[in-house]
């Protein structure tokens, strides 16, 4: 038995709950009518032109519907008389190559096939301008060569700096279009000046360049879409402002303030850009943002498919999995690290042979006197918050909350021949 295995042997793991976690449900079933309806106000779809070569701007985040989103826009955009094609937009994701960025969209169900549109994923830029503080700006070439810009994209709080504009179209332009060059030029000056430096690239993007209009999307705590607007280019930016605070308030969260340990079983780029959000564990690779629950120690136990290797955010966890670390392309994962500099993320956390000993890790270290009561929580990933499972020591403190319903009665984890929890 090694060292490690010796140390962890008797730290108990503790029986668990299932509960459900209760927040607004409100969302819109009727997405491409109300799409269409949207696409039909003034200053949007009859800004295009017969005959005009129209980008539209997708990127890579864990956007609800973002397939039928963009096909509905492409589909306008033809009976406009324009000729849609489909650019990546995700600065330095996908390994920072054009063929990856392109494969990344195929993975959202965004393809040459599905949109009915072809897809010209190139990672050349040109420098439009320069911001007073020296920063260059940066727009993807093929883009810059069309007649009209659209750009589609979720607003919601950003999970490493706080602003009136964080993440949504303004970030998608001034970010996701500058391709890996312009997002290391955003990211030059750090976090600590974000907030100052997306909305200023963009609005001289939005000066020099033909985007017409954005269409920004908002999602309940359930990752479904709870309201869609088409956003001519000059109200790009004061809308979002406004939708950022909707979709503020509707993010969903742990409903447990001070957690002793945090299970997550899935992290990836199709999650978060961190790879699992911030907002909801409350741990933050910058200081320049904050939120959430009070978590001592956190494990993450693998990666999502659809990340493809791009393990971002594991070092913001305190242990982690052997087979997460086999998993991991540290090429594409590093990059993250080089074009954001932030590279605390990208550091491979403490890894132990298999979820049972990443899990006794956490609740030996997590600093309390008697281990049997540990507070800990088990989350799929931080998009699926509604049904998680919590520790025995937090059920009476879960019976008196008025949105949660417990589901089960106490059960041990159950892991498999590996040492690896039965999904």
């Amino acid at each position: 038995m090694s060292i490690l295995r010796q140390v962890l042997e008797e730290i108990p793991i503790p029986q668990m709950v299932r509960i459900r976690q209760k927040f607004d449900d409100t969302k819109i079933d009727n997405l491409t009518e109300v799409l269409e309806q949207e696409l039909q106000k003034p200053g949007t779809i009859d800004r295009i032109k017969p005959g005009q070569q129209v980008a539209v701007a997708v990127g890579s985040r864990g956007v609800a519907n973002i397939a039928l989103f963009t096909k509905v826009t492409i589909d306008a955009i033809k009976r406009a008389g324009g000729e849609p094609f489909i650019v990546p937009c995700m600065g330095s994701h996908g390994g920072a190559t054009a063929e990856g960025q392109k494969e990344v969209l195929h993975h959202l169900g965004v393809s040459e096939e599905t949109m009915g549109a072809p897809i010209r994923s190139s990672m050349e830029v040109v420098k439009l301008d320069e911001l007073p503080n020296g920063l260059p700006v940066y727009v993807d070439k093929i883009a810059s060569t069309a007649d009209a810009i659209v750009v589609i994209n979720r607003v919601k709080p950003h999970t490493a700096f706080r602003g009136r504009i964080e993440s949504g179209i303004m970030k998608m332009i001034s970010i996701g279009l500058g391709k890996q060059k312009g997002a290391e030029a955003c990211h030059q000056l750090g976090f600590k000046y974000m907030a100052e430096n997306v909305p200023a690239m963009a609005n001289i993007m939005l000066k020099k360049l033909p985007i017409i209009f954005g269409v920004a999307l908002v999602e309940n705590a359930y990752d479904q879409t709870c309201r869609i607007e088409v956003l001519p280019a000059e109200q790009i930016e004061s809308r979002e402002m406004v939708l950022l605070e909707e979709a503020k308030a509707r993010l969903p969260k742990i409903l447990f303030d001070q957690i002793d340990v945090l299970v997550i079983d899935y992290i990836g780029k199709n999650i978060s850009g961190d790879g699992m959000d911030p907002n909801i564990t409350g741990r933050y690779p910058t200081p320049y943002a904050h939120g959430g629950p009070d978590v001592s120690k956190m494990i993450v136990l693998d990666l999502t498919p659809e990340t493809k290797g791009n393990a971002n955010g594991v070092g913001t966890a305190d242990f982690t999995t052997q087979r997460l670390v086999d998993k991991m392309d540290r090429a594409a994962t590093f990059v993250n690290g080089l074009t954001s500099t932030v590279c605390a993320p990208t550091k491979i956390a403490t890894t132990l042979d298999n979820d049972f000993y990443a899990i006794k890790a956490g609740v030996k270290t997590c600093n309390i006197l008697d281990y049997t009561k540990c507070r800990l929580v088990r989350i799929q990933d931080t998009l699926h918050l509604g049904e998680i499972e919590i520790s025995v020591n937090l059920l009476e403190e879960a019976k008196l909350h008025a949105d949660i319903e417990i589901l089960s009665e106490p059960y041990d984890l159950q892991f498999d021949s590996e040492g690896n929890l039965a999904k």
